[in-house]
């Protein structure tokens, strides 16, 4: 058993997602710890090239700025459709996630932000684009 994360490792850890302020996301302390395969995309790369190198049983707290987390926000991501093009127009609410799929059989994921009687504004940027980011982990073993 390696005793540090390598690119490829599967590990059990504990971790926490949170904004800046400390606003909670995600968190497996008080938990379950998780199991993950880097390199698989189960963790976003961005997060597993914070974990690599680190040694087990270290608790560690990464302060992320958006871009060096998710990305600046990008204005050009937010598009206006009219709601009779949108899947479920009657059903849409603000702040729900919409699935497109693309032509080429590809699907992406929209966020409503704004809903008005004739059309909807659909944000494509992830989530957290734009958001500082607080990441803590602990790693409890390299399997």
């Amino acid at each position: 058993m390696s005793s540090v994360v390598q690119a490829n490792s599967l590990l059990t850890l504990h971790y926490r997602l949170a904004l800046a302020d400390d606003t909670e996301l995600v968190s497996t302390f008080g938990g379950k710890p998780a199991t993950l395969q880097l390199g698989s995309g189960e963790l976003a790369p961005v997060l597993e090239k914070c974990i690599i190198d680190l040694p087990v049983g270290e608790r560690t707290v990464f302060l992320l700025e958006p871009e060096q987390a998710f990305g600046p926000h990008n204005p050009q991501l937010m598009q206006r459709f009219a709601r009779s093009e949108l899947p479920n127009p009657g059903e849409l609410r603000e702040m729900a996630l919409i699935e497109f799929k693309a032509p080429n059989g590809a699907t992406y994921t929209g966020l409503v932000r704004e809903l008005t009687a004739e059309d909807a504004l659909i944000d494509f940027n992830h989530p957290l684009a734009g958001k500082a980011i607080r990441f803590e982990v602990d790693v409890i073993g390299v399997l």
